[in-house]
């Protein structure tokens, strides 16, 4: 391909991300603030996810709570949801259970994340944290600023629907059509997923159709020909990479990022309870 193609393939397929910048906060951030950490603001009567799983560490097996990661103020990033993507009202909230650490690669690990979509704010307010969760997995509160940036693909994600392109020379297009490659470990909303170990789109595909992906499975033309019609219908909705600052470090795995992902249908029709979690790391 010519620079002149890449440059209209990007045009075509480029999306906006919304990325986060995060501080310490210095005090209790007000209710309905976007935030990493600290108390989620929610309605009275949430039931606090949990998750039966297995340690990470030690293979103990448990129901344990879920660690609150996240909560956005959709009205507070409206004017970076520059796709229109998002609901543009409501609070949008992420949780992981961080003891388990799992990475997404069994259906069975359904239930380690959830989302939670808020359309009605105005009885929100801090949730205490269940009595079992362990301390070591309470994350402390960090305010957010937003910036919006351009996306398109990694290699390892286009090249699973484009054949064209060239490995050698794909990254060198990418920078000229704009788009910051640096390797510092990037939070996001919405774009491309900056992957570790390869396309998750397929992998998102293979979970939902109840097949374990933690080893290569051989597929028949036809079944592999509907995964990747399927593989399609995924986006990226949240991506999560290292938290640092002060001494604090919430990691997944070794340096990695855990991302979470929604059919594009259930994003447009507000319905967040089907996301799936992939952990990659390093």
């Amino acid at each position: 391909m010519t620079t002149e193609a890449y440059q209209k393939l990007f045009e075509k397929i480029k999306k906006t991300a919304i990325v986060t910048d995060y501080t310490p906060a210095e005090e209790t951030l007000p209710i309905g603030t976007s935030k990493f950490g600290g108390k989620p603001h929610l309605p009275a009567g949430f039931l606090w996810p949990y998750y039966e799983g297995a340690d990470y560490m030690d293979e103990e097996t448990a129901n344990r709570p879920l660690s609150f990661l996240a909560q956005f103020n959709l009205e507070d990033i409206a004017e970076f949801d520059t796709d229109n993507r998002l609901p543009h009202t409501g609070m949008l909230y992420f949780f992981y259970e961080l003891c388990t650490m799992k990475w997404g690669f069994d259906p069975k690990d359904k239930g380690c994340a959830q989302v939670y979509y808020i359309e009605d704010t105005t009885d929100i307010r801090p949730v205490d944290f269940p009595e079992d969760l362990a301390e070591d997995f309470i994350i402390p509160e960090f305010s957010l600023k937003f910036s919006s940036q351009k996306n398109v693909p990694d290699y390892g994600e286009i090249v699973g629907c484009c054949t064209d392109v060239d490995w050698d020379c794909y990254d060198e297009e990418r920078v000229l059509y704009g788009c910051d490659l640096s390797e510092e470990e990037t939070s996001k909303l919405l774009g491309y997923a900056d992957l570790i170990q390869g396309d998750m789109l397929f992998q998102c595909a293979e979970i939902a159709n109840g097949i374990y992906c933690g080893n290569v499975p051989e597929f028949t033309d036809g079944q592999h020909e509907k995964l990747m019609e399927e593989r399609q219908e995924w986006t990226l909705l949240f991506q999560m990479s290292t938290v640092e600052k002060d001494g604090y470090e919430l990691m997944f795995g070794d340096c990695g990022s855990i991302y979470f992902y929604i059919r594009k249908q259930d994003l447009k029709e507000k319905k967040f309870d089907d996301t799936w979690l992939i952990l990659q790391c390093f």
